[in-house]
């Protein structure tokens, strides 16, 4: 806890653009929003809503407390997004403790391994339907031939109120893809006999 309190994390930009340790980090997500394909530069179109975004920072550590590394994540600010303009269902399904409790319960009567995955950047997997433009990441931006220019959101990300909902769309179309069967009591739970 020593190591975490003696580093600070930053709350505005212009405080991370001071270290290059956050300089890095940002870049780092910049090349995986990019490598995923996220958005198209695009002039805003006439009577379109424009979602803002911002940086938010940590510090992710290892075991023993030391750091691990440095982590800037790019988020919409989706409180500002319109319902029926800028997104529509926003429900996703989680798993319920006591479902996860039972699983655990029966992994361990009968001996069974149990894996656990982590997805890298899990919501910038999700692809939108609707059309949702963006400000340009702060410290990123780019001017186009008729001035400034907007990002228009091909893929989910942090902070839209629908990123739950596509990412766990894009998974159970997966996991059904891979054979599995959806419960029909419980629909963050999937299965194969």
């Amino acid at each position: 806890i020593a190591t975490i309190s003696s580093h600070h994390i930053p709350n505005k930009l212009s405080d991370a653009l001071l270290k290059s340790e956050w300089k890095a980090a940002m870049c780092n997500e910049m090349d995986a929003l990019e490598k995923n394909d996220t958005w198209d530069l695009v002039q805003l179109p006439k009577g379109k809503n424009m979602v803002g975004c911002r940086w938010v920072y940590a510090i992710k550590t290892n075991l023993d407390g030391s750091i691990s590394r440095y982590k800037a994540r790019l988020v919409a600010k989706g409180y500002s997004q319109a319902y029926g303009i800028d997104y529509g269902e926003k429900f996703s399904p989680v798993a319920r403790m006591t479902s996860i409790r039972l699983f655990l319960s029966i992994a361990t009567t009968k001996g069974w391994t149990l894996y656990q995955l982590d997805v890298s950047n899990a919501f910038l997997h999700g692809t939108l339907d609707e059309e949702v433009y963006m400000e340009q990441p702060p410290g990123f931006v780019a001017q186009g031939e008729l001035g400034n220019l907007v990002c228009k959101l091909k893929k989910s990300i942090y902070g839209l109120k629908q990123s739950p909902r596509v990412w766990f769309g894009r998974l159970s179309n997966a996991l059904i893809q891979f054979g599995l069967i959806r419960c029909q009591v419980e629909h963050s739970v999937f299965y194969k006999h």
